[in-house]
């Protein structure tokens, strides 16, 4: 990991880091940067931004713990479900996921968030949004502002929110977005279902379960083999279970 303190900043006056600041001048790119910064850095989202933002239905987004090991996420929902609450504000619900809460840990040692939302479907276009985040209670989010929907996704009622405090937000480039043409299909907001969910598409556990089984000795009956877990394993390829709701949203 980089050791800021090796990295002092030549321009602490302009916006972006010291790291980036440094290699914009080894490599003579400072006054293209500056351009940059000066056409479309802002601190807070401007009008176009907050429309761009109220019709997403995916947002990226990446974390980091207080040692600076880093995460990235993918949240989803119907647009509208990131939430412009002023234009300092962004936040998007927290549901019932795989119980790991990674993104959300880090955020509890660390504020520090980067979102990234592209349009692939019209405007091919980016919006990056790093702030400083913090985790809210919907009841406490609710009495700040309760103009926010009941229900962001059919069916699931947030928890806790997470509300970032905008500090940077520009533009991403369209020249390497590709166009992406959206299919209809029933999405299963916050299922429990394995199938669903993608089963173990990467076979992971299934390869686990196997090796344990020939680690212990255990014991096969009629083709079906018995994992230490209790669990029956069919020999199947196990992103078979994935097939069934390819495509369709884990909510984690």
């Amino acid at each position: 990991m980089s050791d800021r303190a090796s990295h002092p900043d030549p321009h602490p006056e302009r916006p972006g880091s010291a790291g980036e600041h440094a290699l914009q001048e080894s490599l003579g790119a400072t006054a293209r940067a500056d351009r940059f910064y000066s056409d479309q850095m802002c601190d807070r989202l401007v009008p176009s931004m907050q429309e761009f933002i109220a019709g997403m239905t995916m947002a990226f987004v990446a974390t980091a713990d207080a040692h600076g090991e880093c995460d990235s996420t993918l949240r989803a929902g119907p647009p509208g479900f990131l939430r412009v609450l002023d234009d300092r504000h962004v936040a998007w619900p927290e549901y019932r996921g795989n119980g790991v809460m990674a993104s959300m840990g880090n955020i509890n040692e660390n504020p520090h968030v980067g979102l990234m939302m592209v349009d692939f479907t019209d405007e091919l276009i980016g919006l990056h949004v790093n702030g400083a985040a913090r985790l809210v209670t919907d009841e406490e989010l609710r009495g700040e502002h309760p103009d926010l929907p009941v229900e962001s996704a059919p069916g699931r009622r947030a928890e806790l929110w997470v509300e970032v405090t905008v500090e940077e937000a520009y533009i991403h480039c369209r020249k390497h977005i590709p166009r992406l043409v959206p299919v209809e299909r029933a999405r299963s907001w916050g299922t429990d279902d394995v199938r669903r969910k993608g089963g173990d598409h990467f076979g992971v556990a299934g390869a686990r379960r196997a090796a344990a089984r020939d680690a212990d000795g255990a014991v096969t009956v009629a083709g079906d083999a018995t994992g230490p877990d209790g669990a029956v394993d069919t020999g199947d390829d196990p992103r078979e279970a994935a097939t069934a709701g390819a495509g369709a949203s884990s909510g984690e």
